[in-house]
């Protein structure tokens, strides 16, 4: 157990972040599973959001993150129209802040 003040301050920390963690991993998860089990376009929609969500988090490396939205996209009836709508979506927000920064 911390002896000083800032370490157990850091401890309780710790715990609530963690339980955080813990409750958007297993909601990623039971979406993944949805959204591979029964692909419709809601379930893609929402699975891609928050796996995005998580890796912007830190919850999930990056490349995890694109490697769970490239798996997902393998269904062809689907996946196209929803893949094209969150990266245009993701380009206009890249855009907006590039052109907030360079003024």
């Amino acid at each position: 157990m911390p002896v000083i003040k800032s370490a157990k301050k850091k401890l309780r920390k710790d715990k609530r972040i963690t339980k955080k963690n813990k409750v958007l991993k297993t909601f990623l998860k039971d979406v993944i599973s949805k959204a591979v089990k029964k692909p419709t376009e809601e379930n893609l929609k929402k699975a891609v959001k928050t796996i995005d969500k998580a890796a912007k988090k830190n919850i999930i490396h990056k490349n995890k993150a694109a490697r769970l939205k490239s798996k997902l996209s393998t269904n062809k009836t689907v996946a196209p129209k929803v893949l094209s709508t969150v990266k245009k979506k993701t380009v206009k927000k890249i855009k907006k802040t590039a052109k907030k920064t360079s003024k």
